[in-house]
């Protein structure tokens, strides 16, 4: 998969199939959407091509918008790579970008620098300025460029049922093995290993403390996880903590990892975790000692949780 970081960096004397959107997720209906795009490429024998932008266009166009993204631009590429696009460009959303019209945003883009031959959209996109024009000025504009127009349909569509707003409600509300249902892969964070207080060496329970450089990722609800975590490309299992830890009167909101069977010192390396379920809510405990028992149930749960994953 080739990767440009604008429009202006495409070339090709190739004609292109096209499909353009967020893909927030790279979920199970964005999934359908490219297979049918590679599919119609191989057999017309079109180059894949797929337009995403990045910030998001509501927070460039909304200023009050506090929107938080399922995929971090690495975790969007790498998914990308793994489906087999042909070329997939992250294009820089601006208010100068925005203010094209819908004709220009046809003619300079899809006609003059992709070389469209079919493009492949959803029955509710909208685009260009103000979001004015639809699937039917699309094919008018086809008529006009000489280009194919094909509509995902609200059937289709509906029939997969899955939005990235719904895996964000379910990330929100802690059900991550709903959220992974919808994804068709387990959500995840990225991050670097900071140095902690070190509390958890304390009471056995050492514990890796992540920082997120991309502050647009979304954090899943407050609560103890399942994970596995990935260290250098090996993976072991673990349990996470996303929380305040309330019971030492912690103020800031911290995201720890606790690998099973794991000695190494990691502090500045960069770690994966791929959450696989909540065992709990985040609780304010009346002790260090009682916390201390309840850490020993839940690696209980979760190592119950993670024999029957392997028996699968």
């Amino acid at each position: 998969m080739k990767v440009f970081s604008n429009i202006g960096e495409f070339k090709t004397q190739k004609k292109t199939i096209v499909t353009l959107g967020t893909f927030d997720g790279v979920h199970k209906g964005h999934q359908a959407i490219l297979a049918h795009l590679i599919d119609n490429s191989k057999k017309e024998n079109l180059e894949s091509l797929v337009l995403t932008f990045f910030p998001h266009p509501r927070a460039v166009i909304s200023e009050t918008s506090t929107l938080k993204l399922l995929n971090t631009i690495a975790e969007k590429q790498e998914l990308f790579s793994k489906i087999g696009i042909d070329n997939f460009i992250i294009h820089p959303f601006d208010h100068t970008f925005s203010e094209l019209t819908p004709e220009e945003f046809v003619k300079q883009v899809l006609v003059d620098q992709f070389n469209v031959a079919k493009i492949i959209i959803g029955y509710d996109h909208k685009f260009g300025k103000n979001r004015a024009a639809d699937f039917n000025d699309l094919k008018a504009f086809g008529a006009k460029f000489g280009f194919e127009v094909e509509e995902i349909s609200a059937k289709q569509i509906n029939a997969i049922a899955i939005s990235s707003t719904k895996i964000r409600m379910a990330l929100q509300e802690g059900d991550i093995e709903l959220a992974n249902q919808y994804l068709g892969y387990p959500y995840k964070l990225s991050g670097k290993v900071l140095k902690g207080n070190q509390l958890g060496r304390t009471i056995g329970f050492p514990t890796a403390n992540i920082y997120l450089t991309e502050t647009y990722k979304l954090i899943p609800k407050i609560g103890v996880y399942v994970v596995a975590v990935y260290v250098e490309n090996k993976a072991y299992y673990g349990m996470m903590n996303i929380g305040k830890r309330p019971t030492i009167d912690g103020q800031n909101l911290l995201i720890e990892v606790h690998i099973f069977n794991f000695e190494e010192t990691i502090y500045d390396a960069s770690i994966k975790v791929h959450m696989l379920k909540k065992l709990r809510d985040e609780q304010k405990f009346e002790s260090l000692e009682i916390l201390k028992n309840q850490l020993h149930q839940d690696k209980i749960d979760a190592l119950a949780y993670i024999s029957k994953l392997k028996v699968k």
